[in-house]
This record gives C-alpha cells, sequence and structure tokens, in this order.
C-alpha cells in the first residue's frame, strides 16, 4: 500500500472516529454542558420522575427559572433506570430522581462518570395494607411487597425492622441489605420482590407492601393510612441533582440546584405535601 493511499485512509478513520464521538456527545464541547444562547437564557434538559421530582421542577421553571436566565425542559420517566442511562449519553444535562444509595450502587454498576450535588428532599417508605389496620395484624405467613433493586430493598427492611417485625444480621449495612441478610422473621413472612412502580399496583394481592414515597403519592395512597412511616430525621434517602462529573461546575447547572434549594421551593414543598408525604432536606 502505498503512504499516500496509508495517509489517505487514515485520515478518513480519524473522520469517521470523530462523527461518531459527535453523536455520542462525548466531544470536548459537549462536556461543558449547557451554555447561555444569544438572548443570555441557558436551556437545560432534566429527567425526572413524575412525582413529587417533576412537579417541583415545574414549579421552579414557572416561578424562579426566568429571573435566573434558566429555561428547564423537563421529561419525565417511570422507571429508575433510563434517567442514568440518557444522562450519560448525555440527552439530559442533569437528572433528578434518585437518593444516594441508589446513586452509588449504579455508579459502581455500570460505571458512570457522574457527579451529584446537595439534597433536596425526602420521600419517606411506608408500609401499606389493604385490609388492615395496625402492623401487628400481620398475618403468619403474610406476603409482604418489597423493592427489587438493592438500594431499596435495604431501606424497606430496615423501615419493618425499626418496627419489630424483622431482624436484620448484625452488623448489616441497611442501605445494601436484602432479603437474605433477615436473620429473624417471626410470623414466616413471605417477601415479593417487585419492581418499584409495582407495589402500589400490587397491593390488592399483598397483605401488605413498602412503598415508595413518590409512587404512594402517585397511586393516591395517604400517609395517615400507612401501618407505618420511615423518620425523615437524619435520613440518608435525600434526593439530588445528578450530572455529568465534567458538567459538574457549569454555571447554569449550579444555578438550577441553587434554586432547588431556596426559600421559595422548601415553602412549596411543604405546602404541596403538608402531611410529610415530601419533606425538605434542608
Amino acid at each position: 500500500m502505498s503512504p499516500a493511499r496509508t495517509a489517505t485512509r487514515a485520515a478518513a478513520v480519524l473522520s469517521i472516529s470523530a462523527l461518531a464521538l459527535t453523536g455520542c456527545g462525548l466531544m470536548q464541547d459537549d462536556a461543558e454542558g449547557p451554555a447561555a444562547d444569544g438572548d443570555g437564557v441557558t436551556k437545560i434538559t432534566v429527567g425526572a420522575s413524575p412525582t413529587p421530582h417533576a412537579k417541583i421542577l415545574e414549579y421552579v421553571d414557572k416561578e424562579l427559572a426566568a429571573d435566573a436566565g434558566l429555561d428547564l425542559e423537563i421529561k419525565t420517566f417511570d422507571d429508575y433506570v433510563q434517567p442514568n442511562v440518557q444522562l450519560s449519553e448525555g440527552t439530559l444535562d442533569a437528572n433528578y430522581f434518585q437518593h444516594l444509595p441508589y446513586y452509588e450502587e449504579q455508579v459502581e454498576d455500570r460505571g458512570y462518570d457522574f457527579a451529584h450535588y446537595d439534597g433536596i428532599h425526602i420521600e419517606p417508605f411506608a408500609l401499606y395494607a389493604d385490609s388492615i389496620d395496625d402492623i401487628k395484624d400481620l398475618p403468619k405467613g403474610g406476603t409482604i411487597g418489597i423493592n427489587n433493586d438493592p438500594s431499596n430493598q435495604g431501606r424497606a427492611l430496615q423501615l419493618l425492622a425499626d418496627h419489630d417485625v424483622i431482624t436484620l444480621k448484625d452488623g448489616v449495612d441497611a442501605t445494601n441489605a436484602t432479603i437474605l441478610d433477615v436473620e429473624d422473621n417471626p410470623k414466616d413472612l413471605e417477601f415479593k420482590e417487585t419492581d418499584a412502580a409495582q407495589l402500589a399496583r400490587s397491593l390488592q394481592d399483598l397483605d401488605a407492601a413498602v412503598i415508595n414515597g413518590n409512587y404512594a403519592i402517585e397511586a393516591d395512597l395517604s400517609v395517615d393510612d400507612a401501618l407505618v412511616v420511615e423518620e425523615g430525621k437524619d435520613n440518608p434517602y435525600a434526593n439530588f441533582l445528578a450530572v455529568q462529573a465534567a458538567n459538574e461546575d457549569n454555571e447554569g447547572l449550579q444555578k438550577l440546584d441553587e434554586l432547588l434549594h431556596s426559600p421559595e421551593v422548601k415553602k412549596y414543598i411543604e405546602e404541596t405535601w403538608p402531611k410529610g408525604e415530601v419533606l425538605p432536606a434542608f
């Protein structure tokens, strides 16, 4: 092969590689994150769970964003996988749906290069039942619906352990606990591992279920009717804004995080969910 042809072929390979990187959103310019347009407005695309995350973002977009020079595009997701996938691919500038134990699990398992800001709110887990009014009345051999993802499964098990339904093995980190870490189960309860989004819909087929706060809200379940509710104090499960690590210092993303920690947002959360279904984490 002649040197000229070799050089031409190498140049073609480099061009194709550059196009591929551009298509994947991995070029350096893209890594800088959202930037202001000619009018000084920065558009930010955020992925979020419908409730309460998207509702909080909608409030920010309507009441606070314009004065901060931001314009939010909010994409809602009914699962806990795609918001991180799309953030890693560059389809999203940020996501707002997860807490630290889940985030750390996903970063470790999938190799995401992410960063996150401080916690914004907490959605307390609660144990719900259709036909039981007291946790002491859980039937012998009953079936309890529980999350099938590790970080949230441990959280649900800890709630049950806190109310003496089960006992976890000594030394187990509750944020990583699974049903295999249950040491004592005096009522011989069966745990049905279920996708978080399906727990509320499956409640009629279960004796009880530990349900994530956001899905309980969507299903119109009131914490007043829960058998037990997770404590908000010193809760490690605050939800936050996550971004690509390369964009952590992006001015627009930092402005958005500041708005999400504003007194106005704190008041909005407290007034919108006065029974404590959602709690400010700041």
